[in-house]
């Protein structure tokens, strides 16, 4: 007897539907899997034979084939135990087969029956809709973001023989619900102030603007100036996530395996800070079967590297393909993949190797040749893509102590959401929010210079020898300074101080 049953899988970031198909056929006792199959698949069938024991069910003495189809792609993880372990009950007879119609099933079984939780749910619930399906059951765990999804009914079971009597009618399975409406704009709490950070108030402006156009930042301090202090603010003041965001931050976070028990949505922007010892696959992703790396999982939030130069030059150069297109392509011979990568990186370094070169009152013990060669292994291609570069000193006694404190962080983000708003109506229907994701073309069209502007522009240029990277980044620098403080045109004063946040490109050269 043939069964069928529904379940999904996940490739990247997006999930594809997957028919098991079981067959119970006379002949020797075997169980076999088909399509493709891992190792933790090919491993399902002792799961899936205890699970039934341990359940009251026991394991028909057929000949068992299980096909996961399509067969042309590789499958992977534990996920498809319990829509086998209900094939295999409906082929039997044990339960209804028209009961699985328009239902999917996604769960991994443990030995007792209890069903535990699995990776990548919420894309599997978004494409379940979109392939018509009317519910899934899924692990009690996954169940709050499956509900994300509107108009798909999702059960949640923590045992086989409860899938089991919901479908044959003896008891109904509870049935997981989540607020939308309270989830769409919310924005979890933080509690980092940005005014608990005394002095650097230029550095906090320089922050203000990278927030507002969404501009990547690198700070160059000595040790102790505020430089990973002030980026664990920089969150606090970004644009809450919208619902469409938040869905596309929770799919990463889901795939990978790190969205917190419970959560439906992940509610606060990303902030990752990976250590200088993390490999090209940590930071890019990969793998075999390839999952999301760091960047990926600062989708729409910010990724932090600490100690800039440190980071391995092979780890630093794979950045700027997300650097420049928000997404990360991974090929392997099974697939290639895309992820998600739109995010504000910031960077954060010494001046030298001992930290204190240009400082006054610690005395560097670099030589220059060594001071070149550090600044050095940030390369010309990827600073070109870093907009703003801003000096962080140390902060002076008297600042430290002082009583008063600037802006706190609610307030510059109402500053930040105001600039953004003129930007999206500004792009209305091109797909962007923020300046800095602008094309040439609209560079052009929106960051129109004067006559006077562009004698200033060309002499910084020629003095600084900026790349024609660097051109256009300076434009939407400046027309981001322009939209926090209202103006339509972008004057000379905005103009000037675009230009000073890439000073560090003559340092450096």
């Amino acid at each position: 007897m043939l069964a069928t049953v529904t379940s999904l899988a996940v490739m990247g970031v997006e999930a594809y539907p997957v028919r098991v198909e079981v067959d119970l056929a006379p002949g020797l006792p075997a169980f076999n899997t088909v399509g493709l199959p891992d190792g933790a698949v090919r491993e399902s069938k002792e799961r899936v034979r205890a699970a039934l024991a341990n359940s009251g069910f026991f394991l028909p003495v057929n000949r068992i084939t299980v096909n996961l189809a399509p067969a042309d792609i590789k499958k992977e993880g534990a996920a498809f135990d319990l829509p086998m372990a209900l094939g295999i009950l409906a082929a039997s007879g044990a339960v209804p087969a028209e009961a699985m119609g328009g239902v999917g099933v996604v769960g991994e079984l443990a030995l007792d029956g209890a069903i535990r939780p699995v990776r990548g749910v919420l894309p599997m619930a978004v494409r379940a809709k979109a392939e018509g399906l009317a519910a899934m059951i899924v692990p009690p765990e996954n169940g709050p973001e499956a509900a994300v999804v509107e108009g798909l009914r999702v059960f949640t079971a923590s045992r086989l023989d409860q899938v089991a009597a919901h479908l044959v009618g003896r008891a109904e399975l509870p049935r997981a619900a989540a607020d939308a409406e309270l989830l769409r704009g919310s924005q979890a709490d933080n509690d980092l102030n940005l005014n608990e950070v005394r002095g650097q108030e230029h550095v906090k402006r320089a922050l203000t603007i990278a927030a507002a156009g969404g501009h990547n930042v690198l700070m160059v301090g000595p040790p102790g100036s505020g430089k990973t202090m002030l980026a664990r603010r920089l969150p606090g003041i970004l644009p809450p996530l919208s619902f469409a965001e938040a869905l596309e931050v929770t799919q990463v976070a889901s795939v990978a395996g790190v969205l917190p028990p419970g959560e439906a949505l992940v509610r606060a922007r990303p902030f990752r800070s990976p250590h200088h010892t993390v490999s090209d696959a940590g930071l890019i992703g990969g793998g075999t079967i390839p999952r999301p790396g760091e960047v990926s999982l600062a989708h729409q939030g910010v990724l932090f590297l600490d100690e800039l130069p440190e980071f391995k030059k092979s780890v630093l150069e794979v950045l700027r393909q997300p650097l420049e297109s928000g997404r990360v392509t991974i090929t392997r011979a099974a697939a290639t993949v895309d992820f998600p990568a739109r995010f504000m990186l910031v960077g954060a370094m010494n001046p030298c190797p001992c930290g204190y070169y240009g400082d006054p009152k610690r005395q560097c013990t670099c030589g220059p040749h060594q001071v070149r060669n550090y600044l050095n292994r940030v390369s010309g291609p990827l600073m070109d893509r870093i907009d703003i570069q801003v000096q962080v000193p140390a902060v002076p006694f008297k600042e430290l102590s002082a009583d008063t404190a600037g802006p706190p962080s609610d307030q510059v983000r109402g500053q930040v959401m105001t600039a953004r708003e003129r930007q999206a109506a500004r792009l209305k229907g091109t797909g962007i929010y923020a300046n800095a994701q602008m094309s040439t073309a609209q560079t052009r069209a929106h960051c129109r210079l004067s006559n006077e502007g562009l004698r200033l522009l060309e002499t910084a240029m020629e003095r600084l020898g900026l790349s024609a990277r660097a051109y256009g980044r300076i434009h939407k620098i400046a027309r981001t300074i322009a939209d926090l403080e209202g103006s339509e045109t972008i004057g000379m004063t905005h103009l000037s101080e675009a230009i000073g946040y890439r000073s560090l490109d003559r340092v450096m050269a």
